[in-house]
């Protein structure tokens, strides 16, 4: 029985926070991206998503390895990956009417010994052009590009180009045979903005580390409960099927959204979400009950998070601290979750609990930094 090790969830292509690669594509290139994983085995599998695509990608060959230096592989660790027996496959674009579930291509598995906490090394060649590529903005970790077919080569030269973002990559399972995962589902809080890149600080890197579980990552930077956006992926009453409760190995949901619902209309910061709809604290709850409600219909236990203070923040002012105060309180108080995860009191300054406690704080008001991710990390191991 395999096991989801990693994820990240999918995104249309577009500018994003930082440069990336995700309009322009690939041709005659290959894309070498490191994942770390948060259960170990001795076969492996990839996941691939082109959810967002227009037209099909064929992947003339693909590998994957244990994370040496940089772009380069464990000497000796490098296994081709397959695709239902074949060296290539074609990762067709997901259509609502399409037969092709969520625009996916799941390689084979193949035998690699993976300990939790390890990194792996995924290479994916195109030999003809992808267009557009469906890809999650802000990995926090370094990714590679070089010219040719380098999904055979260990070494790292001729991967002359990086990225910080991961492209049609979406999964990696293990055979740990385990059904006691954990998935974190929010914005770019959970996804780790504010930890150290390439550290592996963010708090489900954390969480993995002090419980032993596997820890799934389904934030997305600026993601909302309630709308769409064109850089912020899809709302999460809608996605939280394709990036949680599809993915194997999952028995518990822990929810922290709506940040961004409440804070987008305060700030002038964010010229790709205007208007940004006003939201009142009824609608966010609406929405959260249609988590609750999918996560249960799939069996999952589904904790819930109070939002972490934000005052001081470009996404603060007075109908936002109204809001998110009545947010909470309902988190909190209506027993609607199956339990309470308050990350909010957690991580308050004492002097002024709508602030972040100063230490916790990686500078801009809103979000953690590594300190503040490890006390996430460890009220949630508390919960669990």
């Amino acid at each position: 029985m395999f096991t989801t090790s990693w994820t990240a969830s999918p995104q249309l292509p577009s500018e994003g926070f930082t440069p990336n690669w995700s309009r322009e594509g690939f041709w005659r290139q290959s894309l070498r991206q490191v994942v770390r994983l948060s259960a170990g085995g001795g076969r492996v599998r990839v996941r691939l998503s082109h959810a967002y695509g227009t037209s099909p990608v064929r992947v003339a060959g693909a590998s994957v390895g244990r994370t040496a230096d940089g772009a380069a592989v464990e000497p000796g660790s490098l296994t081709r990956l397959t695709f239902g027996g074949a060296a290539q496959g074609v990762l067709h674009p997901w259509r609502a009417s399409g037969t092709t579930a969520r625009g996916e291509l799941v390689s084979d598995d193949v035998p690699l010994a993976v300990a939790a906490g390890e990194s792996v090394t995924v290479t994916l060649h195109f030999d003809s052009a992808t267009g557009p590529a469906t890809f999650h903005a802000q990995a926090f970790t370094t990714g590679y590009r070089g010219e040719g077919d380098r999904s055979a080569d260990p070494g790292a030269e001729g991967f002359d180009a990086a990225t910080e973002s991961w492209y049609f990559l979406s999964a990696v399972e293990v055979d740990a045979g385990r059904t006691d995962a954990v998935a974190l589902f929010g914005d770019s809080i959970t996804d780790g903005f504010g930890s150290t890149p390439g550290a592996n600080r963010r708090w489900s890197d954390v969480l993995a580390e002090r419980t032993g579980r596997p820890v799934l990552n389904a934030g997305i930077g600026g993601n909302l409960l309630l709308n769409d956006s064109a850089w912020y992926g899809e709302k999460g009453v809608n996605r939280l099927r394709r990036d949680v409760l599809d993915r194997s190995g999952v028995d518990t949901l822990v929810v922290l959204l709506g940040l961004n619902d409440i804070g987008f209309s305060e700030t002038d910061e964010q010229p790709t979400y205007k208007p940004a709809p006003v939201v009142e604290a009824g609608e966010l709850i609406t929405g959260h009950r249609e988590l609750i409600r999918q996560g249960r219909a799939a069996g999952l236990t589904v904790i819930g998070a109070t939002l972490l203070p934000f005052g001081g923040s470009d996404h603060w002012g007075e109908r936002a601290a109204k809001v998110s105060h009545e947010l909470n309180e309902w988190i909190r108080s209506s027993g609607e979750y199956d339990a309470v995860v308050d990350l909010n009191r957690a991580l308050a300054d004492p002097a002024d609990p709508d602030r972040l406690r100063p230490s916790y704080d990686f500078g801009d008001h809103l979000h953690p930094n590594d300190a503040g991710y490890e006390v996430m990390a460890e009220a949630v191991r508390a919960a669990l």
